[in-house]
């Protein structure tokens, strides 16, 4: 398996140590299957933060303890200016909560949403945005996993922001976990093989149909079927889709692991060099001097207008209960 190295290296940072009563708590901006994410503000600096909260009894009945464990140490070895940073962790007896970089723009899905599909220029932009993202993981071993438009955030700049590495591993070689949105799986991981990184890069084939489609390639209701027609591998192109983007996502998508893109001899290179990505000068695109094609409207540091309204928890945090589960976070 071809080992990629990428221009910034692993940062370990020292994270600072929080607690619950360093923050005021403000609106929902995320709900998840174990949990929430809110928008909060730093007491010390007023400064505002995203406060993924877990609750940790649904974390084990839902056998996530790995998972969420992975998601913590990754980020906390991880510094990349296209992943969300993550500031530092702690636990109560009844949550585990990670604080995080809030990303005001919001999801790339919500713009797909609004736009229902980008123009190449503009899918090229975020796909290369993630093509480098994934350069850097995977230099330091790292599998993402899970790649859709909801985890791609956009700060107020514009540019990406990778957030929820709930299924991101640290994988030197191969690894067998069934994980992932399903849409997105690669064929391997649903014929139950041994996988590695070449997951990601066929994600990111979707992910650039779906940029230029507005829809993904394989779709039903129905979980097997879906999973039927990723391995059949059959995508019925929109005819705005031209000739190049075509030929990179087929060789992204391709079920055959000696010819998928990313994960031949050359590695990510064959992506980066490939037609479709012509006029994409990397060097500038990694200094982050490339003009993003969609600027947010933010008003102000702890504007939340670009996320979806949730309805409010009346769940408080921070009671004292019995805790049965520390001993399996202990590092947060």
């Amino acid at each position: 398996m071809q080992n990629f190295t990428a221009s910034v290296p692993a940062v370990t940072i020292n994270k600072p140590t929080f607690s619950l009563s360093d923050f005021v708590i403000l609106r929902t901006i995320g709900t998840g299957s174990f949990g929430r994410v809110h928008l909060v503000q730093l007491k010390a600096n007023n400064r505002y933060y995203a406060m993924k909260v877990l609750k940790k009894t649904e974390v084990v009945r839902l056998k996530q303890v790995e998972h969420v464990n992975n998601e913590r140490s990754i980020l906390h070895a991880c510094h990349h200016p296209f992943l969300v940073n993550m500031l530092g962790t702690f636990q109560d007896t009844a949550n585990l909560y990670m604080i995080m970089e809030y990303v005001p723009g919001g999801e790339l899905f919500s713009y797909i949403r609004k736009f229902q599909r980008f123009p190449a220029h503009v899918a090229k932009f975020y796909a290369a945005e993630v093509v480098l993202t994934f350069e850097y993981l995977h230099s330091i071993d790292t599998i993402y996993r899970d790649l859709k438009p909801e985890n791609i955030l956009i700060n107020a700049q514009g540019h990406i922001k990778l957030t929820d590495f709930g299924f991101a591993k640290h994988v030197p070689d191969i690894t067998w976990t069934l994980c992932g949105t399903p849409d997105y799986l690669a064929p391997e991981i649903i014929q139950s093989k041994g996988y590695g990184k070449a997951v990601d890069w066929y994600s990111l084939g979707i992910l650039i149909f779906e940029l230029l489609a507005g829809y993904p390639p394989f779709y039903d209701d129905d979980h097997f079927k879906l999973y039927e027609k990723i391995l059949a591998g059959k995508i019925r192109w929109p005819p705005h889709i031209d000739p190049a983007a075509r030929d990179l996502i087929k060789r992204l998508t391709t079920a055959d692991l000696t010819k998928r893109f990313g994960n031949l001899k050359n590695g990510v290179w064959d992506i980066k060099q490939h037609p479709w990505f012509a006029e994409i000068d990397w060097n500038k695109l990694s200094r982050l001097e490339v003009q993003p094609p969609i600027i947010p409207i933010v008003s102000s540091d702890g504007d939340t207008s670009n996320f979806d309204m949730y309805q409010e928890s009346l769940e408080v945090y921070g009671l004292v209960t019995e805790d049965n589960y520390k001993h399996l976070f202990t590092d947060f």
